[in-house]
């Protein structure tokens, strides 16, 4: 029958009793196929959220720290997590309360962020706060350092 009108017999499912089967173009088939998983990868990369990260020095200038607010605020409004990492040298190591200031800083500036879990820690020189974004967690303003 499928000869007769110049198809394919395509075989949809064998593992059921009698087995799946249309007539039809294979190519054609095997192009909606790939245009469909074509379409499920693109959904997939869609929903993927991106961690930016933001670098900063204790001793940023007022100007620069609002122009890092300023793309904290635009990839938190696109869904993604952002991760601040203030790094330290030398003898700033001493007031690591400059830091956390800044952090309150940045807070209190961008009124939709929220903190995930448990995510401030310092280490070695750096102070990180990972997972910034406002899709998760609760609000936390308590910043400690783990050893």
């Amino acid at each position: 029958m499928a000869q007769d009108q110049s198809l394919d017999l395509i075989m949809i499912n064998a593992q059921t009793n009698p087995p799946v089967c249309k007539i039809g173009d294979l190519g054609k088939y095997k192009y909606d196929l790939q245009k469909k998983q074509k379409d499920i990868d693109k959904r997939n990369r869609e929903n993927r959220v991106e961690i930016k990260e933001v670098q900063l020095r204790p001793a940023i200038d007022t100007h620069d720290l609002g122009v890092k607010i300023k793309h904290i605020q635009e990839w938190i409004s696109e869904g993604d997590k952002v991760k601040i990492v203030i790094k330290f040298r030398g003898r700033e190591m001493a007031n690591k309360q400059v830091g956390y200031s800044l952090i309150e800083n940045i807070l209190a500036q961008v009124p939709t962020a929220k903190l995930e879990g448990n995510s401030e820690r310092a280490e070695c020189l750096d102070l990180r706060l990972l997972n910034f974004s406002t899709s998760f967690g609760t609000q936390c303003r308590k910043l400690s350092i783990e050893n």
